[in-house]
Formats: structure tokens, sequence, C-alpha cells
């Protein structure tokens, strides 16, 4: 048996067309997994943001509740580590830069082999003393985002190609290791790629699925707060991430496509998801972590094809999270799965006879504790922020009502809050 896992980081589940997204947005290949998968329509982040919520995918346990952004801890029972004691060969291939950071390192090396695609963001890769060029109408960040912002620039220069860019050398990679080891049997492939992340920066033959009329400055790198642009501004930025969105569609579809030429369908699970997702303007807000997390950014896409149950095209409304993965993939190879992993099977998500899942929590370190039946979100305020990204001044409660019917209402939630007296049900 094989596994392959795809996680993008920020796709947005209320622009994919399986959701009910917006009929302008060119995905083709998200429509073509889901016809061939279970689509999950009640799936939630767990621990945010990025690092934080691979730790919850390797470990099957909730990170947030007790750390920040950090490395995997020694205690800690890792799923790729698992699969190596039991036979299970484990490759990684990454453009998320973070892995080789500080804070981020300890994670690739659960693999037995990792591959690292340079230049995503600001990742520090090409060495250039003199100040990039940067036309003034370009604009730029202030503080620490100035270093992210002045380094993207400079690693753009070194992608004028499409086969330049980081994704597309992450899944030329990923094709490369499925061309060498179709015939093997007993691996995981791990693919993360760091798009739809911002800066939303694709070639132009994907921003040309969008064509607009624009302008203003250039602009495809939100801050992370209230929106301050114009309209103008902000709809294209809307724009920019939906030509990446297509162009992480595209690559999707190389996966698919290599699926189909080597039959894996018939013995390799493929489980294609994300760590969270992104406020591109709505709420009036952007990005992730300063505001609470609506239901752009807190319900995440789900796909999974299991060979072993033969299901595509159906649709599952269990509760399920990231800290699932580890526990899904250790019992697809037939390793024991640890008593201390907080999360279940997908398989058992499947099933109808299993019992249903109560509620599951989510948040960031410090901010507020979230828990959802998947109907309703019950939200705790620490009465003291503790996190430097926290906007939240005040001790609160506030119940949202997710929507219920993504197709109906094209995927996006605008709902109202309950503000709720403090001490109120204590």
């Amino acid at each position: 048996m094989k596994a392959i896992v795809i996680l993008f980081d920020s796709l947005n589940r209320h622009m994919l067309p399986p959701y009910g997204g917006a009929d302008w947005i060119h995905a083709p290949n998200f429509s073509r997994l889901s016809e061939r998968s279970v689509t999950f329509d009640n799936n939630w982040v767990g621990s945010m943001p990025c690092m934080p919520a691979r730790r919850d995918m390797l470990t099957g346990r909730y990170n947030f509740l007790h750390r920040s952004w950090g490395p995997l801890e020694p205690f800690d029972d890792s799923m790729p580590a698992i699969l190596q004691r039991h036979g299970v060969y484990s490759h990684l291939v990454s453009d998320h830069y973070h892995y080789w950071e500080p804070g981020g390192a300890t994670y690739h090396s659960q693999y037995s082999t990792w591959d690292f695609v340079r230049g995503q963001e600001g990742d520090p890769w090409k060495g250039e003393v003199a100040a990039p060029d940067i036309p003034e109408h370009v604009g730029s960040f202030e503080g620490y985002r100035a270093r992210l912002f002045r380094q993207d620039w400079i690693n753009r220069k070194y992608m004028t190609e499409e086969e330049q860019h980081p994704q597309a050398k992450t899944f030329a990679r990923e094709i490369e290791f499925i061309r060498t080891n179709r015939g093997e049997d007993n691996w995981l492939l791990q693919i993360e790629a760091f798009d739809p992340h911002e800066p939303f920066f694709s070639h132009q033959k994907y921003k040309d699925l969008y064509p607009h009329d624009y302008t203003g400055k250039h602009f495809d790198w939100p801050g992370y707060g209230r929106v301050q642009e114009t309209r103008e501004e902000a709809e294209h930025c809307k724009f920019e991430y939906a030509a990446l969105l297509s162009m992480c569609d595209a690559y999707l579809g190389k996966v698919l496509d290599a699926m189909d030429e080597y039959d894996l369908w018939r013995d390799t699970m493929l489980i294609v998801t994300t760590d969270h997702g992104f406020l591109l303007g709505e709420h009036d807000w952007w990005a992730k972590n300063i505001m609470p997390f609506y239901n752009e950014i807190a319900r995440t896409p789900l796909f999974v094809w299991d060979p072993r149950e033969d299901r595509r095209g159906e649709r599952c409304n269990r509760l399920t999270q990231l800290i699932d993965l580890a526990p899904t993939l250790l019992g697809f190879f037939g390793a024991p799965v640890p008593a201390d992993m907080q999360g279940i099977s997908l398989c058992e998500a499947l099933n109808p006879n299993a019992p249903k899942r109560e509620a599951v929590l989510f948040g960031i370190h410090g901010g507020h504790v979230n828990c959802t039946d998947g109907t309703y979100v019950y939200m705790r305020a620490p009465p003291v922020p503790t996190t430097a990204r926290s906007s939240i001044t005040r001790s609160c409660r506030r119940i949202w009502r997710p929507c219920s019917a993504p197709k109906s209402c094209g995927g996006s939630n605008s709902p109202s809050p309950l503000l709720l007296p403090k001490g109120y049900a204590r």
C-alpha cells in the first residue's frame, strides 16, 4: 500500500468549486478530485497557524493548548517516525521554508528522506547585498515584514519562467518520486506546497484567467489587519489570490494525471487538505491570526481517497481535523496508533455505524479557545491576551452560527456574533 498527502497552505474552502465556490474561480482539478474521492464538509482547523498545524498533523494532538509556534517536542509520537519503525518509507518534498528555520526544525527529520525547494516569500535564498530595484508604486512594509518583502523581491528575479517557481519545482520533484517508486510498496509521499500563502505570486497565464481593469499599485501581499486599501485594490488582491489558487489547481492536476497514468488509484491513499483558510477582505479583515477565526479561516477543505473503500463522489458531514491524519495513515499501513493521539481515523468518520464525535477544538496559543459541534462555534477569549498578535482586549464569549449549506450560499459565511455578558453560563 502507498499514500500521498498534499497539504496546501492557506487554501480557501469557500473559493473551491466542490464547496460551492464562486463560478468565476477556475479550479477544474479540484472538481475532478471531488469526483474521485470523498469530500468532507465539516472539516475544521486545529492549532493555528502554520507550524502548530503541522505538529497537529504529525502527532495527532492539539498544539495550541500548551505552546505557540515551535518544534516537535522530545516526547511527541510522530507519525512518519512510527511508520519508519514499521517498515514504511516516507518522503517529504516541500517549498514551505518554515520547516528549515528556528521553530520549524525537527519536523522534516522525521521522514526517511526530504527535499527542500527554495525561494518562497522571504526565504533567505538568493544573496544580493545591493538594495533591490523596487519601483515606487510597489509599496513596502515596515518592521519585520520589511525584511521579508525585500528578500521576496530579490527571489522573484530568479523565477521569470513558470518552471522556476517553487511550486512548479516542488511538484516536479514529487512526480519524480512517484515515477521512481511507483513499483515499490509501503511508502508515504507528503507534498507540502507553500502556495496559495501570501504573497500571491503567480505567472501571467494564471493572471490571464481573471482579466480586470486595474491601475493601482502593485498589490499581491496584504498585511495582517483591517482592510485599509481602496475597493479597487482589495478586489485586485483577491484576483491575485485566485490566480495563485488556479496555479495550485493546475499542479494538483499533475498528481491526478500521475495517479491515472500509473493506476495508483487501486493501492494508493490520497489526502488533499490545508492548514487553514485566509481572509481576503471578508469581514473587513485580511489574513488570519489576530481576529476571531471566522469560517473563512476555520472551515477547511478535505478530500480523501481510500483504495480499500472505493468511495468516490460522496460527501461526509462528520467532524474532522488535521489531528485525524496521523491515526488515519498509521491505521492504513497497519501501524499501531499511540494512546495519546486525540485524532480519529478518517475511515472511522466514514463509517455510519461508528459513534459520532460530539465536538472539536481549535485556536491559537494565547488567543480564543474555540469549540464547535459543526453547527455552532463557542469562542472563549482569555482575560489577558498572551500572544503578541492578538487584538482581543476583553474577555467575552461568542457563539457563531456557521453556514450549514455551503452550496446554497456559495460557501461564504458572514455570521453575526451573539455577545454574551461576562460570566454568563460559567
